[in-house]
C-alpha cells in the first residue's frame, strides 16, 4: 500500500520536474529515514523546484530559507520580542519551526547561523533566550549549494557536512530531458499544481516498515569493510589511493548505509537488503565524509573517484574481525 503511495508521490513530482528521478528518490529516503540531505550542483538544475514540488505533495509544514552573509541566527530560529501592551518579553518562532526546511544556498551564511542550524539538525531543537523549543516532527533540511561561485561563501565545517545523510551531486539533464524542460517552461500556461499524497501519519509508517527491513550478517560485515577501507586504505590494496586519503568517515557513515539501504530495498518492494542496495547508494553516503588532502586537488582526484575505486576492491565476502 505505501510503496503505491510512494510511486504517487514520484509521478505527482513528475508533473512538474524533469529527469531528476535520483534527486527525488534520495530525498525520499531521507524523509522516510530521517536524515538530513545536501544537494549540490550548478545553478539551474531544478534543485531548489524539487524540493518546493515535493513539500506540496506532503500534507508537511514548508518553509524555504535563503541563505546570504547578512543572515542572522535570529532570522533562522526566531527571537525575544517586547510586547508593549503587557510588558513582557514573547517569543517569536522563525522559519525553522517547520516540518521540511529548504536551507538554499547553505554555505552563503556565516558560522553563527551554520551554528544555529546544526543544533536544529542534530538535537531536533532550538534555544531562544532561556528557552528551549523542541521541533515538530518529521523534521528534515534540504540543503543546497552550488560548486562554483565560491566568493564570498563560508565552507560549511566537516562536522556539520558529516551531520547530512547523503551529499547528492546533481548532473545537468540529457537532451531529451532538456528538451522537456524548455517546453514546459517556455509555455507561459503551463502549471505546477500538484495533489498532496501523504500525510505526517504515512511517513511515520513508513519509518516503521523500513526499520523492519532485514539486513543479512554478512552484508552488515561489507558496510564496515567499506567504512574501514576509507581510514586504512592501504589494508585493502588501495596503496595509489592512500595518498590523497587524510581522514576516512566517521561512523555515521556506517549508520547510513545501514538505513539508507533498507530505504532502497524497501521501495524496490523487498523487506530484505540486496548488496546492490549499498552499492547504489554508497557514494551519496561516503563522498561528503571522506576528506582528501592538497595532493589529490592538484592531482584532480575527488571523493567519488575514490569511491569507485573502493567499491571494486573491497569484496562482499571478507569477513570482519570485531
Amino acid at each position: 500500500m505505501h510503496q503505491e503511495k510512494i510511486q504517487e508521490v514520484i509521478q505527482e513530482v513528475k508533473k512538474v520536474v524533469v529527469g531528476q528521478d535520483r534527486m527525488v528518490n534520495r530525498l525520499l529516503i531521507g524523509l522516510f529515514t530521517n536524515g538530513h540531505i545536501l544537494l549540490e550542483g550548478v545553478p539551474g538544475l531544478a534543485k531548489t523546484l524539487t524540493v518546493n514540488t515535493l513539500a506540496k505533495v506532503l500534507h508537511l509544514d514548508f518553509n524555504r530559507i535563503q541563505f546570504t552573509p547578512d543572515l542572522l541566527p535570529a532570522d533562522l530560529i526566531g527571537t525575544m520580542i517586547y510586547n508593549q501592551h503587557s510588558g513582557d518579553f514573547e517569543v517569536k518562532k522563525g522559519p525553522i519551526f517547520s516540518n521540511l526546511i529548504l536551507a538554499d544556498e547553505v554555505n552563503r551564511s556565516p558560522a553563527k547561523v551554520q551554528s544555529a542550524l546544526l543544533e536544529a539538525m542534530q538535537e531536533k531543537q532550538v534555544t531562544i533566550g532561556e528557552t528551549t523549543f523542541q521541533l515538530d516532527r518529521p523534521f528534515l533540511v534540504l540543503a543546497t549549494q552550488n560548486p562554483v561561485d565560491q566568493e564570498g561563501t563560508y565552507p560549511l565545517p566537516e562536522a556539520q557536512v558529516d551531520r547530512f545523510m547523503m551529499k547528492v551531486h546533481i548532473d545537468y539533464p540529457s537532451k531529451a530531458d532538456e528538451m522537456e524542460v524548455m517546453r514546459r517552461m517556455a509555455n507561459m500556461s503551463f502549471s505546477d499544481e500538484v495533489n498532496a499524497v501523504l500525510s505526517k501519519q504515512d511517513v511515520f509508517d513508513i519509518r516503521s516498515q523500513i526499520n523492519a527491513v532485514k539486513i543479512a550478517e554478512p552484508l552488515e560485515n561489507y558496510i564496515i569493510e567499506l567504512v574501514f577501507a576509507t581510514r586504512f586504505p592501504k589494508e585493502y590494496g588501495l596503496h595509489n589511493e592512500a595518498k590523497y586519503i587524510m581522514f576516512g568517515v566517521s561512523p555515521r557513515a556506517s549508520i547510513n548505509l545501514n538505513l539508507a539501504s533498507k530505504a532502497v530495498a524497501f521501495m524496490d518492494g523487498r523487506d530484505y537488503v540486496l548488496p546492490e542496495d549499498i552499492k547504489e547508494i554508497a557514494e551519496d553516503v561516503l563522498n561528503h565524509r571522506i576528506i582528501l588532502n592538497y595532493e589529490a586537488e592538484a592531482d584532480g582526484i575527488n571523493t567519488r573517484d575514490l569511491i569507485k575505486i573502493l567499491m571494486e576492491k573491497v569484496p562482499i565476502n571478507k569477513s570482519v574481525t570485531i
